[in-house]
């Protein structure tokens, strides 16, 4: 009994110190507490970034969209999902796009034990490297959940952290070209960072669709504020 009390006793406090450095560091509130961690940067470009993929259905459709315009953006890709499709990893660099890492498994860090971040973390450099010959120079945590042990792994690993500015909330299931579009509406701005997805492996069944057919949309309003798409690294973050 002792035994079990000092168990639920350990997670519960690793949870908490967990939940302490959730509430300093998450994209709900990093404009007062970390603003650093919303990738704001060039006044006259945004950065587009995308989190979840490489998936070899929805990935390829959004290729080949922002190539007809022009567009270079950063993909955000899960270690498992390369590890599914290392081909496709490669010719999104091919295309002259940017590579970051999302971790290796889409899992909440605020449960996760920093021990199992690292390796989370390592596995999915490792696995993007071997797949790609290229190591990310940027990380975002699954669901914007920047933890202690996110902000130590990222550190010894050579990483810079990056949550975003705006999103279209494209993950859910009531999501549609226009609500996508009404969010990221919500938070632009010159020099935004933001978030879409390209893979809905962790969200609704087919929801990026709705990426998909704002995507023009979005690209109209940027053209129309006489803003540039640019990969993170080339933001000025």
């Amino acid at each position: 009994m002792k035994t079990s009390t000092a168990v639920l006793t350990l997670a519960s406090t690793r949870v908490a110190l967990h939940a302490a450095s959730f509430l300093a560091h998450n994209w709900i509130l990093a404009p007062y507490t970390a603003p650093w961690l919303l990738g704001d940067g060039h006044p006259q470009s945004i950065a587009l970034t995308f989190d979840d993929g490489p998936d070899p259905i929805s990935t390829p459709l959004l290729l080949d969209l922002l190539d007809a315009n022009d567009i270079k953006a950063t993909f955000f890709v899960l270690g498992e999902m390369v590890d599914r499709q290392p081909g496709l990893a490669r010719d999104i660099l091919a295309r002259g796009h940017e590579l970051g890492t999302h971790g290796y498994w889409h899992k909440n860090h605020l449960i996760r034990s920093a021990r199992s971040i690292r390796y989370d973390l390592a596995r999915a450099l490792a696995t993007i490297e071997t797949a790609t010959g290229t190591r990310p120079t940027w990380y975002r945590p699954p669901y914007g959940v920047v933890t202690r042990a996110d902000l130590t792994a990222a550190h010894a690993e050579g990483l810079r952290l990056v949550l975003w500015g705006t999103w279209g909330r494209d993950w859910r299931r009531q999501a549609s070209p226009v609500s996508v579009m009404a969010d990221l509406r919500s938070r632009f701005h010159p020099g935004v960072t933001i978030l879409l997805h390209d893979s809905d492996c962790t969200s609704y069944p087919g929801s990026f669709q709705a990426t998909l057919q704002a995507l023009p949309q979005l690209i109209d309003l940027a053209r129309s504020q006489r803003l540039t798409f640019a990969t993170l690294s080339n933001h000025g973050i």
